[in-house]
């Protein structure tokens, strides 16, 4: 009887410990649901939904491609700028960014440690994860320098070089398997730090007083000087990414960096609490999305 009871009380522990880790993502997941929704509803019909375009013209409302699917968004303003679309798919056509595939699948095998670290490469959709032992928010670009700090290596730079390298392989692997980005919220400490990356994307920061969400949230589908915005939805599946500004590869981390320069604000150093927890945030805006990079954009 004793042994039946105390079995019971396990299963019933058991029970609400699952739920309670389910639980933790709840706020996350409307936000997501929401986003999602949001965005399916402004480029079902442009022309119609205007109201949700307030810089674009009538002319530029037509250029766009609608209705787009959920995995569309995976290419980000791509998906429904026509015109870059073209572009876009004609230098696909022999992509920038091969070599920089084949260096990172050389590092893979042949640096120290890195296999031992990632014995899977498809692994690109699961970062940035919340280490719960060490209580904080991990990039892949800071889990590849822990790994090579690890096995007595000197860091790399988080932005480009070796280690955009490295994630390129990463991410090539991923999208062939096809692999989906995946973030999961496993902890209450997660749940703040998600919400810490919400509030720094939503505030307004910078002597422009912008905030992330105003180009790619309200703004996305908007054309400033001659590029249209980008959306939220899918930022984190497609990156490293070969940019034709840069002439170069290059990580997320880096790309938030030219963000926040261009809104008048000093950057955040890549690799601190604050960036991780943003692409955090980010990165679980993307859930269900395929890994589409590595890629090209401007």
């Amino acid at each position: 009887m004793i042994a039946k009871m105390a079995k019971a009380s396990i299963a019933v522990m058991i029970g609400a410990a699952a739920l309670s880790a389910a639980s933790f993502n709840t706020q996350a997941e409307k936000d997501r649901q929401a986003l999602v929704k949001y965005f399916e509803k402004k480029f079902s019909d442009p022309v119609k939904n205007r109201a949700m375009f307030p810089y674009a013209t009538e002319d530029e409302l037509k250029n766009f491609i609608h209705p787009v699917k959920f995995e569309d968004f995976r290419m980000g303003s791509y998906a429904y700028n026509k015109e870059g679309r073209d572009q876009y798919e004609e230098i696909n056509e022999m992509p920038p960014y091969e070599d920089n595939v084949d260096a990172g699948e050389e590092l893979y095998n042949e640096t120290k440690g890195i296999k031992q670290c990632f014995p899977d490469p498809a692994i690109a959709g699961e970062y940035p994860r919340f280490d719960t032992q060490k209580g904080k928010v991990v990039t892949l670009s800071v889990a590849i320098n822990d790994c090579l700090k690890a096995h007595g290596q000197k860091p790399w730079k988080l932005t480009k070089g070796k280690l955009a390298d490295l994630e390129a392989y990463f991410a090539a692997k991923s999208k062939e398997a096809g692999k989906k980005v995946h973030i999961t919220i496993p902890s209450k400490e997660a749940a703040a730090a998600y919400e810490r990356g919400k509030k720094y994307y939503y505030s307004q920061r910078g002597y422009l007083k912008l905030s992330c969400a105003t180009c790619h949230v309200q703004g996305a589908g908007s054309r400033v000087r001659r590029e249209v915005l980008s959306p939220l939805l899918g930022h984190t599946t497609h990156f490293p990414v070969y940019r034709l500004k840069w002439q170069g590869l290059g990580t997320l981390e880096r790309r938030i960096k030219g963000c926040e320069k261009n809104q008048g604000e000093n950057p955040h150093k890549p690799g601190s609490p604050w960036m991780s927890e943003m692409l955090y945030f980010m990165a679980y805006m993307s859930n269900g999305l395929p890994v589409d990079g590595p890629d090209i954009r401007k």
